[in-house]
């Protein structure tokens, strides 16, 4: 463990304070929803590390709780199906996004922002921290990940990291400590990459029931998870779980040296950008479809 060792009560009370659950845009039409039990919010002065995998200092959940949080997107597809899922069930998430990613397929991330749900990085193209040994290199890869998301929302993220392979290093988590970035590991790894829909489900409900409660960590960029989503949830709901959704206090600033750097990525792109290209630009006329002609006589 590197974030420190023993928590007195007056910390974890600075650190954490639990708030009203949030209420969604609009009624919510299950009857069986799981919601939000409640919302914490985290202060993340001195970078804090969360998930007991290897941070095995903030223990905020109690039995039954469950934090729903999603690496690696945004995706084509995956995402707008796990934020359909995540919206039928009136509930919120955490998504960890790659810097690429989400200069990519800016729109989806913002869709992720606009339904409620918290935005945190996952380094710019996904390599991991412990492979890269000059300091510039790995400090570009986490605030490049961190301009790309924050651009591409146009609006606040959270100061929220998580490794690629949950793989840390002493240099670089006193680099995210500096800059008041909370890193998350998990309590329970889906490794939804292995699984199809059902099995998925599975295998999450089991390292529940023995755990009882946790971070649970799952990625928008695969089909399984999109397709099995819905149903984790319900089995979350019949299991008598409750979701806790995770807010900053504060907001992650980009740095302009490596918002500079990302510009040829995300050329044209205003930091600013906060409406949904469907507000922007609609098809208000089109030519009628033209009927098919009618085939000529057989040829002998």
């Amino acid at each position: 463990m590197r974030l420190g060792t023993a928590v007195a009560a007056s910390v974890i009370a600075y650190s954490l304070s639990v708030m009203p659950a949030v209420s969604q845009s609009g009624p919510c039409t299950n009857p069986n929803a799981l919601g939000v039990s409640r919302t914490v919010e985290i202060d993340t002065t001195g970078g804090p590390g969360f998930g007991f995998e290897h941070y095995k200092e903030y223990d905020f959940l109690v039995l039954k709780e469950v934090v729903l949080t999603f690496d690696d997107g945004p995706q084509v597809g995956h995402t707008h199906a796990i934020l359909k899922a995540l919206a039928d069930h009136c509930t919120k998430a955490t998504f960890f996004s790659v810097g690429k990613m989400a200069a990519g397929l800016p729109e989806i991330l913002r869709d992720v922002a606009r339904g409620g749900h918290t935005v945190g990085t996952h380094t710019w193209a996904h390599i991991e921290i412990t492979k890269l040994k000059d300091e510039a290199a790995w400090k570009a890869e986490i605030e490049k990940g961190i301009s790309a998301a924050r651009r591409a929302v146009g609006g606040p993220i959270a100061p929220f990291f998580r490794y690629p392979s949950l793989k840390d290093t002493k240099e670089s988590i006193a680099y995210l400590q500096s800059r008041n970035i909370a890193v998350f590991s998990t309590d329970i790894d889906s490794f939804d990459f292995k699984f199809k829909a059902d099995a998925l489900v599975k295998n999450v409900m089991a390292k529940l029931e023995k755990k009882g409660k946790g971070i649970l960590l799952m990625h928008d960029i695969q089909p399984g998870t999109a397709k099995g989503v819905p149903a984790l949830l319900d089995a979350l709901k019949a299991g008598g779980y409750k979701i806790v959704h995770m807010k900053p206090k504060g907001e992650l600033k980009s740095l302009a040296e490596y918002d500079a750097m990302i510009d040829k990525d995300m050329r044209g792109m205003s930091a600013s950008t906060d409406r949904p290209m469907s507000s922007v630009i609609k098809t208000v006329d089109e030519p009628a479809p033209q009927a098919a002609a009618a085939p000529g006589p057989a040829k002998k």
